[in-house]
């Protein structure tokens, strides 16, 4: 993830009760109940289409913009829409919900490249048309679950805060910052790489929902880089938004590659130390050498 898409995050929607009617492709439902788990998506969820497309990416410096961004994002979640522009009913909600449900459950295993319509409405014990009723094709689902993902990333800032960040208790934070985003990265993995595919491909639409999902842990580590820069008389010394935008890139890379790590025998404990120590260091600011 670039520096650039360091600087964003909303509330977790609850998920919606999938039908109880059974069908001879019930595995679908057993397959997406890990899921489930981690990917709310009822009735609160995004839209994942063109209501989608309305919600900016702030610039990283424009408060004003994050504040325009994140009332856009709450209207659009408040009433998801179906292909034609309709709100579904209770069980239209239901039936969407499921195909998202197994469609992030199915990435797990599947490529993204490889995931067809037809596979995730059997999946879902449905047909493809009644997929087409939701969803305009399959990166329309991919970017409602990675709208749902950033909006589920918002516990991260929460991780900052009003947080100590001197001595033990600075020590502690740096722990908890770290932790969830390595918890946060592997519970949605699936999704994420999607989000990573099509941002790099150049879709702005999965930018936006990368940024928004970064933007506010990254604020609130520069308010805490800034404070302890203040309290420590050094305010001059580096630019809050520069350290905390470098922090969250790292700790945002490192979280998405944690197999990759391994496979080269570093291992993610280790990995967790050495970011512990630099989220702490950059945060509370290590003396450096007057001449370099």
């Amino acid at each position: 993830m670039s520096p650039a898409d360091a600087p964003a995050l909303d509330k977790t929607a609850k998920p919606a009760k999938a039908s109880p009617r059974q069908s001879p492709r019930g595995r679908g439902r057993a397959a997406t109940a890990g899921a489930s788990a981690r990917l709310a998506v009822g009735a609160d969820a995004g839209n994942g289409q063109g209501d989608t497309d309305q919600v900016g990416a702030p610039p990283e410096a424009d408060a004003a913009a994050e504040a325009s961004l994140a009332g856009a994002a709450s209207s659009a979640a408040a009433a998801p829409r179906a292909a034609d522009g309709r709100v579904p009913g209770r069980r239209g909600l239901a039936t969407r919900a499921r195909l998202l449900d197994c469609a992030a459950a199915m990435l797990e295993t599947t490529p993204y490249r490889e995931l067809t319509v037809t596979d995730v409405a059997r999946e879902a014990g449905t047909s493809p048309a009644t997929f087409y009723q939701y969803f305009v094709d399959m990166e329309t689902a991919m970017l409602a679950l990675a709208e749902q993902v950033a909006d589920q990333g918002s516990h991260l800032s929460d991780l900052v805060g009003a947080r100590p960040w001197r001595g033990a208790a600075g020590w502690h934070s740096a722990e908890s910052l770290v932790d969830g985003f390595l918890t946060f990265w592997q519970a949605h993995q699936p999704v994420l790489r999607v989000v990573d595919l099509l941002t790099e491909e150049g879709d702005q639409r999965f930018r936006r929902a990368r940024v928004r999902m970064l933007n506010a842990i990254t604020r609130a580590l520069a308010g805490a880089v800034e404070e302890a820069q203040t309290r420590a008389g050094r305010s001059a010394e580096v630019e809050p938004m520069a350290m905390a935008g470098a922090l969250v890139s790292m700790l945002a890379h490192v979280a998405a590659h944690q197999p990759g790590f391994e496979a080269w025998e570093i291992h993610v404990a280790d990995l967790r130390q050495a970011m512990i120590r630099l989220v702490f260091w950059g945060v509370t600011g290590p003396k450096v050498p007057r001449v370099i």
